[in-house]
């Protein structure tokens, strides 16, 4: 597992660890039952507080992405894949409606519509 902070980010240091690891787990780069480094331990290699690593952590646990076993660890929780695809889902059709009612208010066929959306999605 390889999370990188940046003091210069916009986003606090502990946000940054948050989408880092959904995202890792969401790829499958991180799987169900695997065990997560210690916060001492992350916190000492990312050079930070572990103070800021316990908000990442319980941030994760809240989403059910990870579980935490009392003088065991913390863990990639078996549930967490269904949801978060939801929430993003979600998420993605608020923002199409939006993109959908300027379209149709401005006159753009859906053809040119679905043009740019493959467009902008294959964009490197």
């Amino acid at each position: 597992m390889e999370i990188v902070v940046s003091n210069k980010a916009n986003r606090p240091l502990y946000e940054q660890i948050v989408s880092q690891m959904k995202a890792q787990i969401m790829s499958g780069e991180l799987k169900a039952g695997e065990a997560l480094p210690s916060i001492r331990s992350l916190a000492k290699s990312l050079q930070i507080s572990v103070l800021t690593v316990q908000k990442a952590y319980d941030i994760l646990q809240a989403d059910d992405f990870i579980e935490t076993t009392a003088g065991k660890g913390c863990y990639v929780s078996a549930q967490n894949q269904d949801f978060y695809l939801e929430e993003q889902q979600k998420k993605i059709e608020a923002c199409f409606s939006e993109a959908i009612e300027i379209a149709r208010t401005s006159g753009i066929p859906l053809d040119k519509l679905t043009g740019l959306l493959t467009l902008l999605y294959e964009e490197d």
